[in-house]
């Protein structure tokens, strides 16, 4: 147990959802951050220049010692150099590197992690994009004991708040990254006392998602109206939504969906010429302006209001309509 009010603490991180947490431990918490670690420099852009993580800019403008390791397994000499900081905690967040034993092992008090979820749902690498895609009415900040299984260790405590109807994954990134520090606030008393109660999660209730790349961003129209419209939000701004188009000069193009989008159902007229037509088919829309270009799915309809085709600038449905109609009864997706 430590017993003194400053604790030294490592700062493990590249994301830009540890920043308010990083920033709250240096300026606020009362404790040490003797060293950051963070991804290497990289290659960023079409020109490819090399870009250092958020996390290092902050923590060279505040004199802040940074190890940049590509892998900590494979660089055993950084094990001394962890151990010479004597550190009481580490705190992880959105690092993306896997940490050793030995690493985990180091501080002499513990090695925890932030998490964007309530754990033991949505366990790995997109947990924000999850708990839109789920339709959960909450999401959060779990505060756990790094284990050798991935997102599966012990849990401190937990910082939540509701989802919005129209949550998008930038604004739930945005927000849960001010949730840290209060999350931080209440687990690093609970640490330094000794007297954290460690709850082991439910594995029963465990789910888990990999790390998304722009190939999941692919629409299947197939789906239903609700499970689109909460994929476009859940992936906005990363990794994006789209969908094959036939344009009307016969051309083949992709076309970025962005939000807001809406779920609705077809009217009863709608039923009687359009329930045969397959899903991604584009319904007739008397008002672009209010209903968006409106898409058949799996079941019900999507109405999409901000498009984007390759090569052109991000518009509103009925300027994309106005330049290079779509035709009503044509059909989106390969």
């Amino acid at each position: 147990m430590i017993n003194h009010k400053s604790m030294r603490i490592i700062w493990m991180g590249a994301g830009e959802i540890g920043l308010p947490s990083l920033k709250w431990l240096i300026d606020e918490s009362g404790h040490e951050v003797v060293a950051v670690f963070t991804q290497p420099d990289r290659p960023v852009g079409r020109k490819q220049v090399l870009t250092a993580t958020v996390t290092k800019l902050l923590a060279v403008e505040r004199g802040i010692p940074v190890f940049q390791p590509e892998n900590l397994r494979r660089q055993p000499e950084l094990l001394q150099s962890l151990q010479d900081l004597q550190p009481d905690l580490i705190v992880v967040m959105a690092y993306g590197c896997f940490l050793p034993r030995a690493v985990i092992e180091v501080p002499s008090l513990a090695c925890i992690n932030l998490h964007a979820s309530l754990l033991p749902k949505h366990r790995g690498a997109a947990p924000i994009q999850a708990a839109i895609m789920a339709g959960d009415e909450k999401s959060g900040i779990t505060v756990m004991h790094i284990a050798a299984k991935l997102d599966a260790g012990d849990m401190i405590c937990k910082q939540t708040l509701d989802l919005a109807a129209d949550e998008t994954g930038g604004c739930l990134h945005d927000r849960l990254a001010q949730l840290g520090p209060q999350a931080l606030a209440a687990a690093l008393p609970l640490l330094e006392s000794g007297e954290v109660e460690r709850e082991v999660q439910d594995e029963s209730q465990m789910t888990h998602i990999g790390k998304l790349g722009r190939e999941d961003g692919v629409i299947d129209w197939s789906r239903s109206a609700v499970e689109i419209d909460r994929l476009v939000r859940a992936f906005d701004p990363w990794p994006g939504t789209k969908t094959q188009v036939l344009l009307a000069d016969g051309k083949k193009a992709q076309m970025k969906i962005f939000p807001p989008v809406k779920a609705a159902q077809l009217s009863e007229v709608e039923m009687l010429g359009f329930e045969s037509s397959p899903a991604g088919t584009i319904l007739p829309t008397e008002e672009v302006k209010t209903q968006g270009l409106r898409v058949k799915t799996g079941d019900g309809v999507l109405q999409l209001f901000q498009l984007q085709l390759e090569g052109r600038a991000r518009m509103d449905a009925d300027a994309l309509l106005r330049g290079r109609a779509l035709a009503a009864g044509s059909r989106l997706g390969k």
